[in-house]
Order: structure tokens, then sequence, then C-alpha cells
């Protein structure tokens, strides 16, 4: 699950790549700055699966932001079976 907060909705995907492509893709979209881009063009880059991968593996998301001017859009990367649930209370 993809999700760019205050930029996009939330996306489910099959493949990692193809998630993380779609970030890259929205990111190309937005005026940001030549250093944060080349930053996120980094974390994000068809390279960078592999290492997602193992960061979701070891601890359940992917997290980084966008800055476009001063407002600041989370990006996150999440397994789409990782959801999370509210447990109902039980009393005893």
């Amino acid at each position: 699950m993809v999700e760019i907060k205050g930029l996009t909705r939330t996306a489910t995907f099959t493949r990692l790549a193809d998630a993380v492509a779609a970030v890259r893709t929205t990111l190309a979209t937005l005026s940001l700055d030549d250093a944060h881009a080349a930053y996120l063009a980094e974390q994000f880059a068809p390279e960078a699966v592999d290492r997602i991968g193992r960061q979701l593996a070891e601890v359940g998301m992917v997290r980084s932001i966008a800055f476009v001017g001063i407002d600041a859009h989370p990006i996150y990367i999440r397994p789409a079976g990782k959801r999370q649930q509210v447990q109902p209370r039980r009393d005893a």
C-alpha cells in the first residue's frame, strides 16, 4: 500500500516495484527543490526496491517526507496485509 498524505489516496499494488514506481511518478510532478528531489529520487529509485523490501520485512513500513514549499507530505509504503486493527476492549 502506498500513500502520500495530502496528495494521493492510498493505492494497493501487487508488486513492490510497482508501488515504488508510483511514488516516483507522483514525486516527479511535485515542485520540490533540487536537493530534496535528488534525495527522494535516490530513496525511491528502482535500485532501492530490495532495500525497501527488507525494511518492510524488518520494520513493517517505509516512511519519508516530501516537502512542497513549506508543506510536509508524509510518504508511506506498507504491506497491504499489515493494516492496523483496533482490538475490542475486553473487560474481565
